[in-house]
């Protein structure tokens, strides 16, 4: 589980089976793309990016774990 000062823009995490990438942390938020495009890494240039960015509240946030591939 991590808490919300653990997150930093382009530090990847884990939620459910996805890898996903910061992009943004609000005061009570964090927002990220999914890594789910492997195939063609240039989707996730950006901003602005080429996949929908997803917002996290706090309660998405007790689900997610850091990242070990990285």
């Amino acid at each position: 589980m991590m808490q919300h000062r653990e997150f930093a823009i382009d530090k990847v995490f884990r939620c459910g089976d996805n890898r996903w990438r910061c992009t943004d942390i609000g005061t009570r938020v964090i927002v990220a793309i999914c890594l789910d495009h492997d195939d063609d890494p240039s989707w996730y240039n950006g901003p602005p990016y080429a996949v929908a960015e997803h917002v996290f509240d706090e309660y998405d946030i007790e689900g997610c774990t850091p990242d070990t591939e990285e």
